[in-house]
């Protein structure tokens, strides 16, 4: 079970640097447009996050799992999904959604090496 959370584990932190990398890549471009793969991305991220949450017990026993943590980055990646699923197809991307994307990825990330 520990070899299968830490596959889980890389894939979940390849796939939110995936979402970072994705949106970065578009900072210089003038009419900005969201990669689809930002969503394929995401739900990687939220499955793996998913698998970890699930096995935790068998590969932690002695800690308890910070279910405060997990609420709140799933939720941040909800609304990450959320602003990708509703903007996906459209040729200009607003400012204030490509920040706030930016931001709740950061958001996440800090979430997940602190607490």
């Amino acid at each position: 079970m520990k070899t299968v959370f830490y596959i889980a584990l890389g894939i979940h932190i390849i796939s939110i640097l995936g979402i970072l990398g994705l949106l970065l890549s578009q900072v210089q471009k003038a009419p900005r447009k969201l990669n689809p793969a930002v969503i394929h991305a995401g739900l990687t991220a939220f499955v793996a996050g998913i698998v970890m949450t699930s096995i935790w017990k068998q590969v932690n026993p002695d800690e308890a799992i910070n279910h405060t943590k997990i609420g709140v980055k799933a939720i941040v990646l909800t609304v990450i999904l959320f602003l990708a699923y509703t903007n996906v197809k459209k040729d200009v991307l607003k400012n204030w959604v490509y920040a706030a994307m930016l931001g709740l990825t950061v958001l996440n990330v800090i979430i997940a090496v602190s607490l």
